[in-house]
């Protein structure tokens, strides 16, 4: 499916499956494709897991920043984080949003580093 973002004056962003826009300096016009294949369809795949290493990230934010990646993890999918301690709190939040699995592959005494897998629900 082809269509356009356009921008009006006023900033707004509309969008238009397939149709034509006129080019003009107050309606600026982006191809856009929509992919649906999974994932954030930018078309680049991770080879290995994806590694969040949480360890310079503001502690306010932190655990907001786990959230966002665990959220964005397909379920059978997987990551790893590394923590400065073993997050046993962080696990049982996540644990909410999802099932999960656990694999440390490493702890401490600097750095824990954890494979969570997000399990898919059971019905």
């Amino acid at each position: 499916m082809t269509g356009h973002i356009t921008a009006d004056q006023s900033g707004r962003r509309h969008r238009s499956a397939g149709a034509e826009t006129k080019e003009s300096p107050m309606n600026n016009s982006v191809p856009l494709e929509t992919v649906s294949t999974g994932g954030c369809g930018c078309g680049h795949h991770d080879e290995a897991l994806p590694e969040l290493d949480v360890r310079t990230i503001p502690h306010a934010i932190r655990h907001g920043s786990v959230f966002g990646a665990f959220d964005s993890i397909a379920p059978g999918g997987a990551f790893v984080l590394v923590a400065p301690h073993n997050p046993l709190p962080l696990l049982s939040q996540l644990a909410e949003r999802a099932p999960i699995s656990l694999e440390y592959l490493t702890e401490g005494p600097e750095a824990w580093r954890l494979k969570i897998s997000k399990l898919t629900a059971v019905s």
